[in-house]
């Protein structure tokens, strides 16, 4: 899961470098958090206008999270 989301970041920032996950433990819900940070420059592209890339983003990952039979929530830090 976390490549998934650095590919997808990294194919839409320009500093592909300052693209960072970090993966937290589930939850008691057994819900399991990603990170999502990158560069002040490149906050933008990855929320989009009205935040519809990043609804997009989120909307993936929940996709291949159901392939793999877990559960996670995107957060853009």
């Amino acid at each position: 899961m976390k490549e998934l989301l650095e590919t997808v970041a990294k194919g839409l920032v320009e500093n592909p470098d300052a693209v960072q996950v970090i993966v937290d433990e589930p939850n008691e819900e057994g819900v399991i958090v990603l990170h999502l940070h990158v560069g002040p420059d490149d906050m933008g592209r990855v929320i989009g206008k009205q935040g519809r890339i990043a609804k997009a983003i989120r909307t993936v990952m929940r996709a291949a999270a159901i392939r793999n039979d877990v559960k996670i929530q995107v957060d853009i830090d």
